[in-house]
């Protein structure tokens, strides 16, 4: 399967850079780049994009408004990647609020931005599963909404709390599977039937639900 990358920034060096490293691989295309969130948003409409690389910062509408404008799209399955430049950083936990599927930072080996385009593009593991998790907790305690939250979890049966707790520690389908002993393919389908209950959009959105209900504690 050949990954349709969009890439984001504002900054053209960097811009050439991503998109030039991208294109070296025998798995992804780049079918586009954006000097803007506002483009951005225009350029995924028309175009099928499967992972959109995206800054936070940049002029004219930054990048969580464009992910916000992007995901919230009814049938657009592009999903989106945020750049930052520290890793535990209110706008980063912001865009994940926003349907970002995860994030990569900026000052890391190019590699680490391959592995996470392809990890975000397949949706069956958490990207960075620690990291994110910390950032969640840290400022998950801040905003906190139990009443609303607690109404979709109660939309779960008892098997899809436990797997929604799995994937909120961050295991893939396989890891799951193990875990409750189950088939891999079960485990997949019960995945599917929480984001579907709960009206999530990825992994990274139910991990965020798990700690803002409270389902799980932040340390």
């Amino acid at each position: 399967m050949t990954i349709h990358v969009l890439v984001v920034d504002d900054e053209q060096l960097i811009r050439t850079a991503f998109a030039a490293v991208i294109r070296a691989e025998d798995d992804m295309e780049v079918v586009g780049e954006a000097a803007d969130g506002a483009e951005a948003v225009r350029f995924a409409a028309r175009f099928p994009t499967d992972v959109v690389v995206m800054d936070v910062r940049m002029p004219v509408m930054n990048g969580i408004e464009a992910t916000r404008a992007i995901t919230s799209v009814p049938g657009n399955s592009s999903r989106v990647l945020m750049l930052t430049t520290f890793d535990l950083d209110e706008y980063v936990f912001d865009a994940l609020r926003a349907g970002a599927s995860g994030f990569a930072l900026k000052r890391r080996p190019l590699e680490e931005l391959l592995e996470a385009i392809r990890v975000v593009a397949s949706s069956d593991g958490l990207l960075a599963p620690s990291v994110t998790r910390r950032l969640i907790a840290h400022f998950a305690r801040q905003s906190r909404s139990p009443s609303a939250n607690r109404k979709d979890l109660d939309r779960l049966t008892e098997r899809e709390h436990e797997v929604l707790l799995l994937v909120a520690r961050g295991l893939s389908n396989a890891e799951i599977a193990e875990e409750l002993h189950m088939g891999l393919r079960t485990a997949k389908t019960h995945v599917s039937s929480v984001l579907m209950k709960v009206g999530a959009r990825d992994r990274t959105q139910l991990v965020i639900l798990a700690y803002e209900s409270g389902l799980i504690q932040a340390s």
